[in-house]
């Protein structure tokens, strides 16, 4: 995916990197690890192969190493990937300030709005959802951690984008192919332009069944000690429980305050 620019996390001073700094088998096997994740099914080596870019005896060569270290496994056709593959995941969870310090300050959250709080992070032109707060009697399927969805029409993606200066914003959503998820997704590239530009002046993001049917979301930036956005924090409801008028007055101030709490502590 092509990253955003602006990039919060950049650090200035990084070394330049060239094609003799990358590890090409290494990057051919991430490859690997990626269609597992696009196509969502065992797959057969040639499959793989395909989906990957790769020769069948690159790709061959990659799953029986992947096997050997635990990460694949196999029925003699099948590939697929094993449980082994969550520690990546809790490896990065773990080891990201964002999630251990938004942790706690959400689970207050999701108790006292009796609803699901999210934490989502920018990676190129998707939100994904990295962390999640919920109470007892609430239960909430499809957004979970490692949950993605398109940035231009969910709240968190949005409150996200709204980091970008103009120019960089324009540029952003002009290079995106926006897809409907819903028959009220909004595609128009100048009124989703027009909508973030909105969003970062009143600090907030609500999205109205525009990534989900029946699902709507407010989102509020995240900034570390500096003001950059890093993340960004949402309450979601289906639209039978609670209005648009409704989040506004019951959720916004609940997130506000867990930004504001947690700014001085994100370094």
């Amino acid at each position: 995916m092509t990253m955003l620019p602006s990039d919060p996390t950049a650090t200035p001073d990084a070394p330049k990197r060239d094609s003799a700094d990358i590890i090409d088998s290494l990057d051919r096997g991430l490859r690997v690890f990626s269609v597992f994740g696009a196509e969502r099914k065992p797959m057969t080596l040639s499959e793989v192969a395909r989906a990957a870019g790769l020769t069948r005896a690159t790709a061959r060569r990659i799953l029986f190493t992947l096997e050997k270290n635990g990460f694949v496994v196999s029925d003699g056709r099948l590939f697929s990937l094993t449980p082994r593959v969550l520690t990546l995941a809790s490896s990065y969870l773990a080891s990201n300030q964002i999630v251990t310090v938004l942790q706690p300050v959400m689970d207050r959250v999701a108790s006292e709005a009796r609803e699901v709080c999210s934490l989502a992070i920018l990676d190129g032109d998707e939100a994904v959802f990295i962390a999640r707060a919920s109470p007892a009697r609430v239960f909430s399927a499809g957004i979970d951690i490692g949950y993605r969805l398109p940035a231009f029409c969910t709240s968190v993606g949005r409150a996200l984008l709204s980091r970008l200066d103009d120019e960089e914003l324009e540029a952003t959503i002009a290079r995106l192919d926006p897809v409907a998820e819903t028959p009220f997704t909004i595609t128009d590239k100048a009124k989703l332009v027009e909508i973030i530009k909105a969003d970062r002046e009143q600090g907030y993001s609500l999205v109205d069944r525009e990534a989900e049917p029946g699902f709507r979301s407010l989102s509020v930036p995240v900034r570390r000690y500096d003001g950059a956005t890093v993340a960004a924090v949402n309450i979601g409801t289906h639209v039978d429980r609670t209005t648009t008028a409704e989040m506004i007055e019951r959720f916004l101030p609940l997130l506000i305050n867990a930004a504001n709490t947690v700014q001085p502590l994100l370094l």
